[in-house]
């Protein structure tokens, strides 16, 4: 039985072809678009990682809940020996220290409230590779008293390269505290609300600045992101002991986990769409087919044959028929993801920001399978009511078919 149905369907050519046909439109179609949805997931990862937030941050226990309020009561004072401990995982690429803080940025005529890090500037040049300069350069370590601002803070208070400005903060112990310093550059990321607050300066001036020797996190840079749930756990487990807690950079962005919901609900009812359709357009297919052999089907009884095994011939047909148009429609999806991503798809920039990027479509096993099972599903199901019509017509009525 099985190998007549594979002779039936290369002897049907006309109805296998529009039958590989639609099935083969729906696989394309979910790969790519489950390819496009997913490069969504990682350049917005990437984006969150190499511009602000590192793979991993760790902090002293309670400092993310309450260390806006109370600084001072969760500062690292001795960060070194932690680094090393944190630099011995195999995963781990860099670890920088960072100081957070706020104060009012002044250009000698008007005053900006903004947030502030401390950091180690050839330490975070690396880190910010998705770090946009629109005017000036990187700090470096040789810039005692360099300043870097956001696109939005240079805008409001008119400022470029060069230009002297004084940065106000009140020290860990409540007094006011003020330095000078050079505008080094003006730099653009993935965040305009960020771009409009944000200034960077070197570690031990945000320290001179707020009085103190310590730092509030240790930013950690991992040399593949699908490690970070499992560098996570290894770290926390390591530094319990220590006092510190451990966020991976999803937990710090919620933004990125909404994100990613909205298009997995939107990708999902997209799936159920491609379902349908590859439902219907199979269906119709198949329908054509079987109907125009109803005299076919009427001579097999007639010779003996069940009822019940001609219902199996046409489903036999029809898996035979999903397999090779899932396997057609992954090898195509596979070959126009790769040649969609090697040329790029301009996208204009996402909301809240102003820099556009270039999409591509990543080849996602999941999504791959995903797509073969709905192919291959969808000609199974589509099948079986024409069968199941087919198998119940009376034998004398169906060799009328043949006259």
């Amino acid at each position: 039985m099985f190998k007549l149905a594979l002779r039936n369907v290369f002897r049907q050519k006309t109805h296998t072809l529009m039958t590989l046909v639609a099935i083969i439109a729906g696989v394309v179609s979910i790969i790519l678009a489950g390819g496009w949805v997913q490069d969504i997931y990682v350049q917005l990862g990437e984006a969150l990682i190499h511009s602000q937030s590192g793979h991993l941050q760790v902090y002293r226990q309670g400092y993310y809940e309450a260390g806006s309020r109370s600084p001072e009561k969760f500062l690292m004072e001795t960060p070194g020996s932690i680094k090393q401990r944190i630099a011995k995982e195999a995963a781990v690429e860099q670890v920088m220290a960072r100081l957070n803080f706020s104060g009012l940025l002044n250009n000698g005529r008007s005053d900006l409230p903004i947030i502030g890090e401390g950091v180690e500037p050839g330490l975070e040049s690396e880190l910010g590779s998705l770090v946009m300069l629109t005017a000036g350069r990187q700090l470096t370590d040789s810039d005692a008293f360099g300043i870097l601002l956001g696109k939005g803070v240079a805008r409001a208070l008119q400022l470029k390269p060069g230009d002297p400005v004084t940065l106000l903060a009140n020290t860990l112990d409540g007094a006011l505290n003020s330095l000078d310093f050079e505008v080094i550059g003006i730099f653009q990321s993935y965040s305009n609300d960020f771009d409009a607050r944000a200034v960077r300066i070197p570690l031990p001036a945000a320290q001179e600045l707020l009085g103190t020797t310590g730092v509030n996190a240790l930013v950690v840079s991992l040399q593949r992101t699908e490690t970070t749930e499992q560098v996570a756990f290894r770290l926390a487990q390591r530094l319990e002991a220590f006092g510190l807690e451990i966020k991976t950079w999803m937990e710090l962005n919620d933004f990125y986990e909404k994100t990613v919901e909205l298009y997995k609900g939107q990708f999902g009812v997209l799936q159920w769409i491609i379902l349908v359709m590859v439902i219907l357009s199979v269906a119709n297919s198949v329908n054509m087919s079987i109907f125009e052999r109803v005299g076919e089907f009427g001579t097999m009884m007639a010779l003996g044959n069940r009822s019940s095994q001609v219902f199996l011939l046409i489903l036999y047909e029809n898996f035979l028929l999903g397999l090779i148009g899932g396997g057609l429609g992954v090898g195509l999806g596979i070959f126009l993801a790769t040649a969609i991503s090697a040329i790029g798809i301009p996208m204009p920039p996402p909301p809240n920001a102003d820099l556009g990027y270039v999409a591509r479509i990543q080849i996602v096993p999941s999504v791959i399978l995903l797509a073969l099972s709905i192919g291959f599903i969808a000609t199974v199901i589509a099948a079986l009511l024409p069968a199941r019509h087919v198998a119940r017509i009376p034998v004398v009525d169906a060799l009328r078919q043949n006259l």
